[in-house]
C-alpha cells in the first residue's frame, strides 16, 4: 500500500483535465466551465464525497451534510504548508470582483479585490515576483494565501503530503485563508514576517496570521486547486476564511518565493467556485 503522502501526491495530481484554452490565450466561454461544473456533478454523484471548496461565503445554503468533526482551531494542530493562489478562490467579503472565466486550467479566474488603491501603491517594479508562465506578479494583484493544518505529528514542508503521515490515517485538516493585496509599499505587511513559523505551545506555528481583518467565516469544504474542475477533492477539510484583505509589500512576496522551506516559487491556480447545493455544506 502506498504511503500516505504517495497517496497525497497522487490525489494533488491526478485529477485530470480536457485543453479548453484557446490558442490566442483568451478566456474561454461560459458553456466551458458550465461543462466542467456539470462532469463534477457527475463524477461526484453518489460517491460519497464530502462538502466541497471553494464557495460564495456570503451563501450559507448547502444540502451536503455528509458529517465529519470539525478540526480544532489552528492553535492546537501542527503548521504543515503555506501557498497562495493567483486571485482569491473564494468569493466574499472584500473580494468579490470576478477577474473571469481564464483559462480552463486555473489560471486569470477567481475574485479580485473590490476596493481601490493609490496610484502609488500600482506603481510598477522591477524585475519578475514568483514568476509562472512568463508572468509576473504584479502590484495590485490580488492573493489568496492557504494556512494549512494537521492534526498528524509531522514537520512543514512541500505540498500536501508534508500534512500526512503513515500513522496517522485521517488526520484532522484545518485552512486559515487570508486574502492579500499586493501593493508598491515599503510601508505594507512584510510577507515574510507573515509567513514566519516557529513552534508555539508544542505544536508547528504560523506565527503571525493577521488577527485584525475581520471574524473567520467557518465551513466545512475540502482542499482546492484546478485539478478538481471536474472531480471531487477527498479530503475534508474545516475553513476559517478572514472577510477582509491585508495589503503587503509585493518585494517582500518575491523575496518569499525565492526561500521558504515549503519549495513554494510561484502562485497555484485556482478552482472553480463550487456554487451546486448537493456539493455545498450548510453554514
Amino acid at each position: 500500500m502506498k504511503s500516505m503522502a504517495a497517496m497525497a501526491g497522487i490525489i494533488s495530481m491526478s485529477a485530470s483535465l480536457a485543453v479548453y484554452a484557446n490558442d490566442n490565450g483568451a478566456a474561454v466561454a461560459d458553456s466551458v466551465i458550465e461543462q466542467q461544473n456539470q462532469k463534477l456533478l457527475e463524477n461526484t454523484a453518489g460517491k460519497g464525497f464530502g462538502p466541497q471548496s471553494p464557495r460564495d461565503l456570503s451563501n450559507p445554503l448547502g444540502e451536503n451534510t455528509r458529517q465529519f468533526s470539525l478540526a480544532p482551531q489552528y492553535e492546537q494542530l501542527n503548521l504543515c504548508n503555506i501557498h497562495f493562489h493567483k486571485n482569491a478562490e473564494h468569493k466574499g467579503g472584500e473580494f468579490t470582483v470576478y477577474a473571469g472565466n481564464g483559462d480552463g486550467h486555473g489560471n486569470h479566474t477567481g475574485f479580485l479585490y473590490d476596493g481601490e488603491l493609490a496610484a502609488s501603491q500600482l506603481a510598477p517594479i522591477t524585475g519578475n515576483i514568483c514568476p509562472t508562465n512568463n508572468e509576473s506578479l504584479m502590484p495590485g494583484d490580488t492573493i489568496e494565501v492557504h494556512y494549512v493544518f494537521s492534526s498528524a505529528q509531522i514537520n512543514p514542508g512541500p505540498t500536501l503530503g508534508a500534512c500526512l503521515n503513515d500513522n496517522t490515517m485521517n488526520p484532522q485538516l484545518r485552512v486559515e485563508g487570508q486574502v492579500l493585496v499586493l501593493v508598491n509599499d515599503r510601508s505594507a505587511l512584510d510577507f515574510n514576517e507573515l509567513a514566519a513559523i516557529g513552534e508555539r505551545n508544542g505544536y508547528h506555528q504560523a506565527l503571525n496570521i493577521p488577527t485584525d481583518t475581520g471574524t473567520p467565516i467557518q465551513y466545512a469544504g475540502s482542499t482546492t486547486g484546478p485539478a478538481y474542475n471536474e472531480n471531487g477533492s477527498p479530503l475534508l477539510v474545516s475553513w476559517s476564511v478572514r472577510p477582509n484583505v491585508a495589503f503587503v509589500d509585493i518585494e517582500t512576496v518575491g523575496e518569499w518565493c525565492n526561500d521558504n522551506v515549503f519549495e513554494e516559487t510561484q502562485a497555484h491556480g485556482v478552482r472553480n467556485l463550487v456554487t451546486h447545493p448537493s456539493l455545498l455544506s450548510p453554514m
